[in-house]
């Protein structure tokens, strides 16, 4: 993003350079106006470039695909730098000028795009991982990296299984090769970097000193949390121990931290209901036009701790929902919810009284989503670990909302649990501010909407 940001400025100076001249261009980098209105354009066009997911590799892989998303981009930047230029003409570079801009920042994105994927296709792996075990949070594993090799620069050189028997088995790309007795001769034949291991799978079968051999020629080791962790953006809950957590890195919350994220919270809630207000207004008339019952819907939740309170929503069902059903999971295309209901989901629009949760220090902009107190006690029961997210302020949005679909069913909560762990246990100003623009991308593209 860093180095596309540049060549978009770049593309203002040639293109201004061209169209006005040689001098005139050259004060887009020379002057503090002009690199003002170069970086409104690339702003504004970065921006487009994000949500259009221009940075997903896995979406862009196919070159038909980066060229309409890469046109579909700019021709958004067209419109919103026409609105901006309408109200402050003083931004405008020059007549004539993004016309010509447009063209370069095509020819530069492409050629950037195509030399990456030259480059990494010439280059071999930078680190050659072994797994040790088969369990399915290593399988995960290493289909997540197939995926993105190209992007990550890893490779998996295969799997190790206690059971000889198993050797040989097509589990994944590639399969198992080999048994527990086996790791230090494919270590030395196959160049491998580090050394994955799975506990569930190899407890009490290790030789440590063989292993330790391995470690001291310079062989890395590493829980299968800890990659699964570094490569998923999710904590795999399968086999997971107590003592990782307690002795890996994170889980820390400073004081400092803490009246950042408070502070964040307010300024963002605050803001988020002044811009609301209009649509808010508007929702209010419509719920109180087309179903009978009030207009909001107060509901039980549990917050940091444990401790109860209230979330306030937009009522989206009808006011009878539950009764002779008591609390049930919602399901996509719901009976219960009402016409307009269905489109305020869709919208996330139900969920703006949510920002007064959040001004009112019950609830912070990201965290866990918060559930119901019986959902919370079954869940708690059924899955390991599933208590610990209660450690920091359930969010209006969170890591787990635009990293997982809509989830209603005790296999989507643990899916999401382990995106939650992930948001505690690296939990940053930064990372709250990446999750909000993920959110407003995933509520403008309506995904993942119940």
């Amino acid at each position: 993003m860093l180095l596309e940001t540049v060549m978009i400025v770049l593309a203002v100076t040639a293109a201004a350079s061209v169209r006005l001249g040689a001098a005139d261009g050259l004060t887009v980098l020379t002057t503090v106006g002009g690199l003002l209105r170069a970086g409104v354009v690339a702003s504004i066009c970065q921006l487009c470039l994000f949500f259009a997911d221009m940075y997903d590799l896995r979406l862009v892989a196919d070159r038909r695909e980066l060229f309409v998303r890469l046109l579909r981009s700019l021709a958004a930047t067209t419109i919103i730098l026409a609105v901006v230029y309408f109200w402050f003409p003083v931004l405008i570079v020059g007549r004539g000028v993004f016309l010509l801009t447009t063209a370069f920042i095509i020819a530069a994105i492409l050629l950037s795009r195509l030399l990456f994927e030259f480059a990494t296709s010439q280059v071999q792996p930078g680190e050659r991982l072994l797994l040790i075990g088969t369990t399915p949070a290593a399988v995960a594993l290493a289909q997540e990296i197939h995926e993105r090799q190209a992007e990550l620069g890893v490779e998996i050189v295969g799997f190790v299984d206690p059971d000889p028997a198993r050797v040989g088995a097509a589990l994944f790309n590639p399969g198992v090769i080999g048994t527990i007795d086996d790791i230090p001769a494919i270590v030395r034949t196959r160049s491998v970097d580090r050394v994955v291991v799975s506990l569930a799978d190899a407890r009490g079968r290790l030789d440590m000193f063989k292993l330790l051999e391995i470690k001291l020629s310079g062989v890395t080791f590493d829980h299968l949390a800890t990659v699964y962790e570094e490569y998923t953006g999710k904590i795999a809950v399968e086999n997971l121990r107590p003592s990782w957590m307690i002795f890996s890195e994170g889980f820390r919350k400073s004081k400092a931290q803490i009246v950042t994220k408070r502070l964040l919270d307010i300024v963002v809630a605050s803001l988020g209901l002044l811009l609301a207000a209009p649509i808010a207004l508007m929702v209010m008339a419509l719920i109180k036009l087309t179903s009978p019952g009030p207009i909001f819907y107060r509901q039980e939740r549990v917050g940091q701790d444990g401790r109860p309170f209230m979330v306030v929503k937009f009522r989206s069902m009808r006011v009878d929902a539950e009764v002779g059903t008591g609390p049930v999971w919602a399901q996509k295309n719901d009976t219960r919810v009402t016409p307009i209901g269905r489109f305020l989901r869709r919208t996330r629009l139900d969920e703006i009284p949510q920002l007064w949760n959040a001004l009112r220090g019950d609830m912070s902009m990201v965290g866990p989503r918060p559930e119901r107190p019986g959902f919370v006690a079954d869940l708690t029961r059924q899955i390991p670990f599933y208590g610990q997210r209660h450690v920091v302020k359930p969010g209006v949005t969170g890591w787990a909302q635009v990293r997982y679909t809509y989830g209603a069913s005790v296999e989507d909560a643990l899916q999401k649990l382990q995106f939650d762990l992930y948001y505690i246990k690296n939990m940053s100003v930064a990372l709250d501010i990446f999750v909000m623009l993920q959110t407003v991308k995933t509520v403008l593209l309506r995904r993942g909407a119940s």
